[in-house]
Parts: structure tokens; C-alpha cells; sequence
């Protein structure tokens, strides 16, 4: 399909929540050595429990290289609902690399694509090459026969953002004003893109996402919508730990917020789960922790927030950690009427992310 010249909004598109239903969940395979380790088996055993458990209620397509396609294919042939294709990419991230879809009230489905740096480019990037990654999303507007809507000099990546549906959309600012993103862009030229790309018209600026989050703070490890008029953010009260300051300043923020239909936002909290630390897999098999900068074991940024709604149901990681029970509690209660499955989340977090990161939902549009 077409490249299109205007925007989303101009010509009637617009981002709905991710509640609205779905056609099909896209997600990418795993494989790449330096994000993966042990050749990549313990996540692509991860990874068919997330497309298991997504396949119950909607269809998922699985992106693989050429060298993977036979290995994806067999590793879920036995999962009804799934599709594997051959659909090259630097990396499995699908959330930031794939599409943005956006929807009209006339049945039609368009995609953004952003521009794609690896989340900062040359200065703190995590690729030193993203060339494959940004072709994924104009790939997926082919296959699926959609119009897209480029954005060349803007970068953004689809966690960087939370909607509403209704015109209302959250973010943090040490991403989006991050310098490695769009550094010569105002927050308000900035704000400008996302009103025209996604149809919002209320931005909300939480100041930082989750400590030591390597997207540079995405809100969808942080901070999400639930409902209109209604947010979940993680919490913790351990005054020691380094994201106690940064749930509290997003609260502060979330409190004195009013969304686009002139609501006060309900805030729900969800715990963060006991801090997990990255790994380093020796030649031999010794496994060891990797230090940061400071020599300390660095910390992951595990979060429940990292979860996946899906057509009657919520996907969410669960760490083995006593908080598994109290996180899943709280999605139960604040979705009851979606049945709440939880898959093993430790091996995609020791990639960098978790299930809202390698998943991006299809909206199917109103008559379709």
C-alpha cells in the first residue's frame, strides 16, 4: 500500500486503547547472541510460552530470520492460531521496531512508522547497526496491505507511550527528551508529532520511568492505562530502593493530572517485584553476575506494569517472586472480566525487556 503524505489525524485516524479489540498480536523470534544467551534457547522457550499463552485468545504471527523460520515453525506448530513468516530483524523487540497502528471509524487500518535508532543511535544506542530493525514496520504495513505513515527525523518507540483511546496519552520525559532521541525538537514540537500521529490532544509527562531501564525509562515498564479515566503505576515503599523517588514524583504527577474528557485520574499501584540482577554466561557454563558501573551487580528493571491485554484476556510476567501472587491479584481485580495467564518473565527480562516490549497488538477497526 501507499506511503501516505498528511497525517493520522488529518485524515481521520486515531490510536485506540489497547482494550479495544484486536485482529492479531505480531511478535518477532529470538536469536541474537549478544541479547540472548545460551544460543538463544532459554528465551525461545520463553517466548513459545508468551505466543502460547497469547494464542488462546487471538491469532499471533512470528517473525523469524531465514535462518530461524524452520526452528520457529517447529518449536509452534503445535500451537493453534499461530502464523510464522519470514520477517528479518536486528533484534525481537516488536513493540519499538514494528508498527503503530491507528485506526478510522470507517473500517480502515493505517500504520506509523517511526523512526527507529535503537534506542539512541550513536550515543548510548544498543545496536551499533539498526538498518533490519527499521524496516520492520513499513514490512508489516505491506503484508497486512495498509497505508503507512512515515515519520523521517522522528524518533519514537511504540513503549515510549501509553493511550487511552480517548484523546489522552502518558509518557516520561527521560525518554522523549531524552538527547539521543529527537534532540533538536522542543517538547512542544515533539508533542506536536504525537497529537498528529496518534490523535491525542492531553499528553501527560510522568519526569522518569523504572531505575536502570536501558530504553531510557519507557512509561509501558512503569506506568499504563487500565481504563479510561484509570492508570496503574508501580510502587514500592522501600525507601532505599532506587525507584521509590520515581514512583512518587510519576504520582505526584498522575494526581494533578486531568485526561482529554476532564477526568482526575484514578492511580492503581502494583508492587515491584525483589530486584533481579543480570547474568553472564561463561563459555563453560558458569553463570555469574555482570557488574555496573560502579562494580555493583546491576539491577534489572522487572516490572508487572509489562503486561499485554488481549481479546478476553491479560498476559503478564511473573519473576517467582512472592509478589507474583499480589501483582496478579491486582490485574485480576482491575480486569474481571479477562482471564489473567501468567508465563515465566525472567529470560526476556535478561534480554532488555518483558511481554509488552516483544508483542504490538492489531487493532481491528469498528465494522471490520
Amino acid at each position: 500500500m501507499s506511503l501516505k503524505t498528511g497525517t493520522p489525524r488529518a485524515d481521520g485516524y486515531h490510536m485506540p486503547a489497547e482494550w479495544a479489540p484486536h485482529t492479531r498480536t505480531w511478535m518477532l523470534w529470538p536469536e541474537r547472541p549478544d541479547s540472548w544467551r545460551a544460543g538463544a534457547e532459554p528465551a525461545q522457550t520463553a517466548f513459545r510460552a508468551v505466543v502460547a499463552a497469547i494464542a488462546r485468545f487471538e491469532p499471533v504471527t512470528v517473525g523469524t530470520s531465514q535462518a530461524q523460520f524452520l526452528n520457529a515453525s517447529e518449536q509452534l506448530s503445535d500451537i493453534p492460531g499461530v502464523t510464522v513468516i519470514e520477517l528479518s530483524s536486528d533484534d525481537v523487540w516488536m513493540r519499538d521496531c514494528g508498527p503503530t497502528f491507528v485506526i478510522d471509524d470507517k473500517g480502515s487500518l493505517a500504520a506509523v512508522d517511526w523512526d527507529f535508532n535503537a534506542w539512541g543511535g550513536h550515543d548510548g544506542g544498543l545496536y551499533p547497526t539498526w538498518d533490519i530493525d527499521s524496516q520492520v514496520a513499513r514490512k508489516v504495513a505491506q503484508l497486512e496491505g495498509v497505508a503507512r505513515y512515515a515519520t523521517p527525523g522522528f524518533v519514537l518507540e511504540g513503549g515510549s507511550i501509553h493511550v487511552d483511546g480517548e484523546g489522552t496519552l502518558i509518557t516520561t520525559a527521560e525518554c522523549l527528551l531524552h538527547r539521543n532521541r529527537n534532540p533538536r525538537l522542543s517538547q512542544g514540537e515533539i508533542e506536536t508529532y504525537l497529537r498528529d500521529y496518534l490523535a491525542v490532544d492531553t499528553i501527560i509527562w510522568l519526569p522518569e520511568g523504572m531505575f536502570n531501564d536501558e530504553t531510557d525509562g519507557h512509561v509501558d515498564n512503569f506506568c499504563c492505562f487500565v481504563a479510561p479515566g484509570e492508570v496503574l503505576l508501580c510502587w514500592t515503599d522501600d525507601a532505599k530502593d532506587p525507584n521509590y523517588s520515581r514512583c512518587r514524583a510519576a504520582l505526584e504527577v498522575l494526581e494533578a493530572s486531568h485526561d482529554a474528557k476532564g477526568r482526575t485520574l484514578r492511580v492503581h499501584t502494583i508492587p515491584i517485584p525483589a530486584p533481579l540482577y543480570a547474568i553472564l554466561e561463561s563459555e563453560g557454563g558458569a553463570v555469574g553476575q555482570v557488574p555496573d558501573e560502579h562494580g555493583r551487580p546491576e539491577r534489572l528493571a522487572a516490572s508487572y506494569v509489562n503486561f499485554l491485554i488481549v481479546n478476553g484476556g491479560i498476559v503478564m510476567p511473573g519473576f517467582d517472586d512472592p509478589m507474583d501472587a499480589v501483582a496478579r491479584d491486582t490485574l485480576e481485580r482491575l480486569f474481571p472480566e479477562r482471564e489473567v495467564v501468567m508465563v515465566p518473565g525472567g529470560e526476556i527480562l535478561l534480554g532488555g525487556g518483558n511481554i509488552h516490549c516483544i508483542t504490538q497488538q492489531q487493532p481491528r477497526p469498528s465494522g471490520a
